[in-house]
C-alpha cells in the first residue's frame, strides 16, 4: 500500500492495490490456520475483523480508481 502512494501511473497505483488485496486475502488464510493453535479464538477473530475492513477499503479504492483514470 505504501509503494501505491507514489505509483507512476494510475495503471501502476491500480497494480499496487491489487497486489495488496492478493497479500491481504492471503493473510486471511494464515491467520485461519494459526486460529486455535497459535492464536486464541478472540485474537484470530480480532485480526479477522481488522483484516476484514482493510480489505473492504483496497476493494473500494481499486474500483474507484478504475472509474476515474
Amino acid at each position: 500500500i505504501k509503494e501505491a502512494r507514489f505509483a507512476q501511473s494510475n495503471n501502476d497505483f491500480i497494480s499496487k492495490l491489487s497486489i495488496s488485496l492478493k497479500e491481504a486475502n492471503e493473510s486471511e488464510y494464515w491467520i485461519e490456520l494459526l486460529k486455535y493453535e497459535y492464536l486464541s479464538k478472540e485474537e484470530a477473530d480480532s485480526l479477522l475483523k481488522d483484516l476484514n475492513e482493510i480489505i473492504s477499503l483496497l476493494v473500494a479504492a481499486v474500483k474507484k480508481s478504475k472509474k476515474h483514470p
